[in-house]
């Protein structure tokens, strides 16, 4: 999955080694690896594939063979999510703990070894794309792709050049497609979807400006890190900003796709919320492009939070009831 050179590459690049290990019992070990997996992370990156996977078997008679592989294609991407977060982790211990919000990480704060992350992370990724299989070489294949440009691109590139954040989104936007096309049959002419492809859209338009609210609120931390976010280059933040206030307007006609290909599955509800929310959130990106102020920037990342839920949630909702009632 990664070799000793990726870790060469992290600790050579003038940073300081992790704080000394403590030794612990298993069960704390153990919950330590759980937690290097970055839950949280692993659970929107489930529930987007989730969502790939309702939205594209409404379209489909359900049956118990099309229960199993929803079941499958959640199970192997929270699988393969988890393993990536925990490989990120392991390339990243030594800056995360330059880092106040997250040097308390447990690799950086000594709760567990290197070794038990990183095999336990590389050992996640195999379980998850090989049970993946299960649903359909697709969803094996996209599942591989995440793990792969987020551990081998993505992570690397942070140190490198504030594109950084756009190779990033596209392991965040995949995951819907893993979803769709276990619901298609797991065949690759499944990846052609209407219903995948604006999903992935969706994700990637707003990553962007979520992410950079993200870069702009803890720049001095990722400075420490020796991350090259967009804000570090780009002192007042007018650039910054920028990009953020034309990705949230982006969102309004990405979000609007599903309604647009899939009439039948999404329909009155749906585009209304999205219209309404995603102008809401677009103002909001104005507001701080005008003012440039921190405060303004906490209140785009704490929209972009609610904002992305409330569309899925909607999407579902709307296409679940109309299923249920025509």
């Amino acid at each position: 999955m990664e070799s000793r050179a990726a870790e060469n590459v992290v600790l050579d690049a003038g940073v300081d080694a992790p704080a000394p290990r403590r030794r612990h019992g298993t069960g704390h070990g153990a919950a330590a690896v759980i937690e290097s997996c970055k839950m949280g992370i692993t659970r929107l990156v489930t529930i987007t594939a989730a969502v790939g996977f309702v939205m594209a078997a409404l379209t489909r008679a359900w049956s118990w063979s099309l229960l199993l592989a929803g079941t499958v294609a959640l199970l192997g991407t929270a699988l393969s999510a988890a393993g990536a977060n925990a490989v990120n982790q392991w390339m990243e211990r030594a800056r995360d703990g330059r880092m106040e919000r997250t040097k308390g990480r447990p690799l950086p704060s000594g709760r567990v070894t290197p070794g038990a992350v990183l095999w336990s992370g590389v050992a996640l990724c195999a379980l998850g794309v090989g049970l993946l299989f299960v649903a359909g070489p697709a969803p094996a294949v996209i599942s591989l792709a995440c793990v792969v440009s987020y551990v081998a691109m993505y992570t690397p590139l942070k140190t490198r050049s504030s594109l950084n954040t756009f190779v990033g989104a596209i392991p965040g936007a995949l995951p819907p497609l893993i979803g769709t096309s276990a619901a298609l049959g797991g065949g690759f002419e499944s990846l052609s979807h209407p219903i995948g492809l604006s999903l992935f859209a969706i994700m990637f338009v707003w990553q962007l400006p979520h992410f950079l609210a993200i870069a702009w609120l803890y720049r001095e931390d990722y400075e420490a890190g020796g991350y090259v976010m967009l804000p570090h280059v780009d002192p007042d933040g007018r650039v910054t900003a920028g990009a953020m206030t034309l990705w949230s307007w982006a969102l309004v006609p990405a979000s609007l796709l599903p309604a647009v290909f899939m009439p039948e599955v999404v329909g009155v509800v749906y585009p209304i919320v999205a219209i309404v929310t995603g102008l809401v959130y677009a103002v909001f990106c104005v507001r701080l492009a005008l003012t440039r102020r921190r405060a303004d920037a906490r209140v785009v990342f704490f929209a972009s939070i609610a904002h992305l839920p409330l569309l899925l949630i909607v999407m579902v909702g709307e296409g679940v009831a109309r299923s249920v009632l025509t």
